[in-house]
């Protein structure tokens, strides 16, 4: 049966993993502001970050895209040949008992080994023996999830291999709904209401995971686990796991590496990166996310059947994507990262000499935001091919690359330097991958039309840009600037009213960006060769 054309089936998958993934990362937002209101930064929050670093690191490989990269081009090269999916399940289950006993083995000896993980990733704290022995106690109580995570995303891989997008995709949500309910509900409660966080961990860790259970069990695809360390694809999985983390992690870990050089900076360097990064993230996890999960599965499945008209019109289409909305998304970030940031983040304790230092930072990042969305999507055409090779050989020059710029950029222009350097390893990443990817079988050749469209986004994209620079200009608009802004720690209704009209500039940017594109001749059968 020949697949149905990218247009018709993966616009859907798309726009409901971007909605998911938009509901997660508000969700996340609200979460971040209830913690910094409700328990401030003290030792007790520092305690908490500390012991949630190891599991939402493993969240982030897991879950982000590593896992699923891995674990579907197995499980579509299974399924193909099994119509009846009595291999696919037996190898669901295989794959379910043996990642189980791993993960459990590896949170036994990480509950053992709580003081020595906190030494490694707080040594100040061997400083204050209270502080020190609060954050064993939340590092042996958020471990656990581990174990949920990592089934999570076995569950959430197996879905997306049917291209069952819409659970796997909203299943993030449910850790901070877990968040803000324990902060709001259980904390009160409390001897110690740090502890309310830690509950939030693993109650969410078991939401999600059995949110996922539900989903196959609707599809009868709920196995008994069976431990087979022997299985061959199982000890193909482990094998492919790394280089896939690392191809498809480059992101973040080029993301450390300014954490880690922004510290040989001056004080808040790390602060205003990390806000920067966090409003960076918020169109890339959206689009990047939603776009390279829809087309993993597609990838695959035309690959294994030879199809290389379809794997080249998918991986097409996704980046035709990326060009029309990432492009104007990253000059709308360049040109309202101060009244973004203003409205956000500016406090008694956020002054507006953080403001513009985020917002270097922030247009620096946001030069890179293509490249960082083309990543995303280039990166999984090679997995699904089972060439891993090629991805982790780019990913680790990209970051020896980010590490070379950084280190040449932090000293003139500081933590802008440093973002700078990550946009551009990230724009090189995504060149070199591309350039790799077309004298390969089924390469991708561009389809008629590119020139066109890549004029009529680059016009519109522009005159977006004067238009929002225009009005942000504007003395209505004076309270989004550091500094014409409505006095810190204001009443609620001052900050709606902030949010009201950053609401109204990136509105009116959007439409504006969708009627010049119009104007200019572009049709949306353009986005769908």
């Amino acid at each position: 049966m020949p697949q149905p054309e990218p247009s018709a089936s993966l616009a859907k998958p798309v726009a409901r993993i971007g909605g998911a993934t938009l509901v997660s990362r508000l969700l996340g937002f609200a979460r971040d502001l209830l913690i910094a209101r409700i328990f401030g930064a003290t030792q007790a929050t520092d305690a908490f970050f500390v012991a949630f670093r190891i599991p939402n690191l493993m969240r982030r490989l897991f879950a982000e895209g590593a896992f699923a990269a891995t674990l579907v081009p197995i499980l579509t090269h299974v399924s193909h040949e099994d119509p009846h999916q009595a291999r696919t399940r037996a190898l669901i289950g295989d794959f379910a008992g043996s990642l189980s006993a791993l993960l459990l083995l590896l949170s036994a000896l990480g509950l053992v080994a709580a003081p020595v993980l906190v030494l490694l990733l707080a040594p100040g704290f061997s400083a204050d023996a209270s502080q020190q022995q609060l954050s064993i106690a939340l590092v042996r109580l958020t471990l656990p999830y581990l174990w949920f995570v990592g089934l999570t995303a076995l569950a959430g891989a197996v879905l997306n291999t049917f291209e069952h997008f819409a659970i796997p995709a909203i299943t993030p949500a449910l850790l901070n709904l877990s968040l803000i309910g324990c902060m709001l509900l259980l904390a009160p409660h409390l001897e110690q209401p740090i502890f309310a966080l830690a509950w939030g961990v693993l109650l969410g860790g078991i939401a999600q995971l059995a949110l996922q259970l539900m989903a196959l069990a609707r599809m009868q695809l709920l196995v008994i686990p069976r431990v087979n360390w022997q299985h061959p694809a199982w000890q193909g999985f482990l094998r492919a796991l790394g280089p896939t983390l690392i191809g498809m992690s480059v992101t973040q870990i080029n993301l450390l590496l300014d954490t880690l050089l922004a510290s040989l900076l001056i004080t808040g360097s790390i602060s205003w990166l990390y806000y920067a990064e966090r409003l960076m993230d918020f169109p890339l996890g959206i689009l990047g996310a939603a776009l390279g999960t829809a087309i993993l599965p597609r990838l695959s499945r035309t690959h294994r059947c030879g199809d290389t008209q379809d794997f080249t019109t998918t991986l097409d289409w996704a980046l035709r994507w990326v060009l029309v909305l990432g492009l104007p998304a990253a000059a709308g970030l360049l040109v309202l990262a101060e009244p973004v940031i203003t409205t956000l983040f500016y406090s008694d304790q956020f002054n507006a000499a953080d403001v513009r230092a985020a917002r270097s930072a922030l247009m620096a990042y946001a030069l890179g935001l293509p490249g960082f969305l083309a990543f995303k999507i280039i990166v999984p055409s090679f997995f699904s091919r089972a060439d891993r090779r090629t991805p982790l050989r780019i990913g680790l020059l990209t970051i020896a690359l980010n590490l070379l710029l950084g280190l040449l950029l932090m000293g003139p222009l500081g933590q802008a330097g440093l973002a700078l350097a990550t946009s551009l390893a990230a724009s090189g990443g995504a060149i070199l991958l591309l350039r790799a990817l077309r004298p390969a079988p089924g390469a991708h050749q561009l389809k008629p039309g590119w020139p066109a469209l890549l004029a009529r986004v680059l016009l519109s994209t522009l005159m977006m840009g004067a238009v929002l620079g225009w009005l942000g200009a504007h003395p209505f608009f004076e309270p989004l600037s550091a500094s014409g802004a409505i006095a810190p720690d204001a009443e609620n209704r001052a900050f709606a009213a902030q949010i009201a009209l950053l609401s109204t500039l990136i509105l009116t940017g959007a439409l504006s960006y969708g009627a010049f594109f119009l104007t200019l001749g572009g049709r949306l059968r353009q986005l769908f060769p």
